[in-house]
């Protein structure tokens, strides 16, 4: 019997979309106010889930207290208060869009997690607009 089970985290960050090698009109065109040259901010709410087996001595799937301390580690420490593009190592060369953000998410706590568990990462960057990535 499998069960998932989830965490809900948030950050603030910054950002600027945009690729270094596309004219600034073409930038304008295809990223709009989102390739302001100043960057903007979202206020991301974040939920990562982990399915499995239920641990018959235990009676979890994962240690929750566990989770949160990788997300506080991983994610939260690394992007909260943060410019995206500039502080963020990933970032140097990848568009950190939603849906670069969130399999950049992945990867960081993907080896924190047993291999015979799955993982999933919800990112909101705006309470309408959100994207999974499950690896």
């Amino acid at each position: 019997m499998k069960v998932k089970v989830s965490r809900k985290a948030h950050f603030n960050a910054a950002h600027r979309l945009y690729r270094p090698d596309w004219k600034d009109s073409k930038n304008s065109e295809v990223f709009g106010k989102c390739n302001n040259p100043n960057f903007h901010g979202h206020n991301y709410e974040l939920v990562v889930s982990v399915t499995g087996e239920i641990d018959p001595e235990t009676g979890f799937v994962m240690d929750m207290k566990v989770l949160k301390d990788l997300i506080k580690d991983k994610i939260e420490d690394v992007f909260d208060h943060k410019n995206l593009n500039i502080e963020v190592p990933e970032f140097q060369d990848l568009n950190p869009t939603a849906e670069n953000i969130a399999v950049v998410i992945w990867n960081r706590l993907r080896p924190s997690i047993d291999k015979d568990k799955e993982l999933e990462v919800v990112l909101y960057e705006t309470p309408r607009n959100f994207v999974t990535y499950s690896g």
